[in-house]
């Protein structure tokens, strides 16, 4: 971000890049508006103006304009979809395994990604909501400390009800369970190198990680439950907000 800019203006930037990633726009169509708009506003501002000559008085109308009239990457976000998708039931695939044969109730297999889309959905309409709305840190801390408790409620809540709902379950059995986990690594690592990203790396060392602490802190199962769900699902959402500060960075050096 030039740093001959006011700070209302690079907060403004930075917001709008977010609101457009959030809906999915494309990154280079993206990258492009974010710098004309830069030069635009670092001409006004040696003018004596500020943002508001530029947008207007609603930052939140003026983003949600230019959103309409750009093109939605659709791709990028299947991408993302499918990624956290399998990363969730990678976590319960690898973890599992560990322990023994693979086993799951229906409950437990559509619960898992119904949980998965919910958190996807809530994460992109907080990051919208922040990129569009003046909040405070403390507010913000407050909205994004939700969003991160919300799976992990979900999940505990699917853990009793597997207890009290009986649905039909699938065991693996030994092969089975051996196929599943070279499947899923078969996965992660084909994503990886496809997406040309560090994300199912990162996704495969949160699931591991939790099977292997527990080794050494001996626990209950539901605490086991939702310490996997905070590291697991609090580290994606901590990768995608960095991921787009880090991304953002590099851009407008």
């Amino acid at each position: 971000m030039n740093q001959g800019l006011s700070k209302k203006s690079q907060t403004f930037l930075e917001n709008l890049r977010l609101y457009l990633f959030s809906n999915g726009k494309d990154e280079k169509e993206i990258n492009a508006i974010v710098e004309e708009l830069e030069d635009h506003l670092m001409e006004a501002e040696a003018r004596g103006k500020t943002v508001d000559h530029i947008v207007g008085e609603s930052p939140k109308q003026y983003m949600m304009q230019l959103s309409n009239e750009m093109t939605t990457d659709t791709k990028t976000w299947v991408k993302y979809i499918i990624m956290i998708l399998f990363g969730a039931l990678s976590y319960s695939v690898l973890t599992n395994a560990v322990k023994g044969q693979l086993s799951y109730s229906l409950l437990e297999i559509l619960g898992s990604i119904m949980i998965s889309l919910i958190f996807i959905i809530a994460i992109r309409s907080l990051f919208k909501y922040v990129a569009a709305n003046s909040l405070s840190k403390r507010k913000e801390f407050a909205l994004f400390y939700v969003i991160g408790l919300l799976p992990i409620a979900l999940f505990v809540g699917l853990f009793y009800s597997n207890r009290l709902i009986e649905t039909p379950i699938f065991h693996f059995g030994s092969i089975g369970t051996l196929l599943a986990v070279l499947l899923t690594l078969v996965f992660l690592i084909g994503m990886s190198l496809w997406t040309k990203s560090w994300v199912m790396l990162i996704i495969l060392a949160l699931l591991v990680f939790p099977d292997f602490l527990f080794r050494y802190i001996d626990v209950g199962p539901e605490s086991q439950l939702i310490l996997s769900t905070i590291i697991t699902f609090g580290g994606i959402a901590l990768y995608l907000f960095a991921n787009q500060k880090i991304s953002k960075q590099s851009t407008n050096e």
